[in-house]
């Protein structure tokens, strides 16, 4: 099954939207040497929740699956 379609259209805009906002930034300002922080952090966060939403709707099975984030280097007895 195409991955597009268990996402949905809004997902894959707002994703779409994010990489032209971060490859702008990451181009334009990062390589330049600039360090101002991301200014597509609201942008991934709504990405995020999107693909959130669509995984719980559609009932996706995410166990097992590795992600990275604040639980990345966690235990699996370190709850």
């Amino acid at each position: 099954m195409d991955p597009k379609c268990l996402l949905g259209k809004a997902c894959i805009f707002l994703k779409r939207e994010y990489d032209q906002c971060f490859n702008r930034w990451f181009a334009e300002t990062f390589l330049k040497g600039e360090r101002a922080a991301d200014p597509c952090g609201q942008l991934f966060r709504r990405y995020q929740l999107c693909v959130q939403k669509a995984i719980k709707e559609k009932d996706i099975p995410i166990e097992g699956l590795e992600f990275m984030g604040p639980s990345k280097g966690k235990t699996e007895n370190s709850s």
